[in-house]
């Protein structure tokens, strides 16, 4: 039997595939698939305590009430900041640099959510409400600051992604895990709002 000779040359070199999702985006995603489990797991166990407490106070007697009308309002500029950024998707599509104006929306929007959650957390501090002063303080700050610290995060790289485009360095893989991670962020707070606040 005689063995298969290959040519030698460029046919016989392995050829390179064109990778269907570039690293920065799979690894994202799959950080963004953890973290949503993370959050299930949170919002489960807090939902679980909740019902529980059937027939009793909740919150608890001598807790202050969340500001479920003030987070309405950071929250729909959160949703907003979301929104920014889905334009700036299509901006950058067409020409990179006319998605500068509403992914700085999306920043200034993401860091208005950042702050008056910390304006939040210090009244609530003050008024009280701390991890050990009952077991909905202590789902309220893991929840609320496990979110938020994930808000703080990805606004960091999407304040991060704003200067690279501002200097022409933003590749379109950055710019999309930088997008995954922020809907991430934008899209799990409704439901934390929900579950936690109503």
């Amino acid at each position: 039997m005689e063995s298969a000779i290959l040519p030698v040359g460029s046919d016989s070199e392995p050829q390179s595939r064109r990778k269907l999702v570039s690293d920065a985006v799979l690894g994202t995603l799959l950080f963004v698939f953890t973290e949503a489990m993370l959050f299930s797991g949170l919002i489960s166990a807090h939902t679980i305590v909740k019902s529980r407490s059937a027939g009793q106070m909740w919150p608890p007697f001598g807790q202050p009430r969340l500001p479920v009308e003030e987070t309405a309002l950071n929250t729909a500029a959160l949703l907003a900041s979301g929104l920014a950024l889905v334009l700036a998707h299509f901006a950058f599509r067409k020409r990179a640099r006319q998605a500068l104006g509403p992914m700085g929306v999306a920043v200034v929007l993401g860091a208005f959510f950042v702050v008056f959650q910390g304006r939040e957390w210090a009244a609530l501090l003050a008024e009280g409400l701390t991890l050990t002063s009952s077991t909905y303080g202590g789902f309220f700050y893991l929840i609320v600051g496990t979110h938020g610290l994930h808000a703080l995060a990805a606004l960091g790289c999407l304040t991060w992604a704003w200067v690279r485009l501002r200097s022409g360095r933003l590749t379109p893989a950055q710019f999309a895990a930088v997008e995954i991670f922020w809907y991430f962020v934008v899209l799990v707070w409704p439901v934390v709002y929900l579950r936690v606040y109503l």
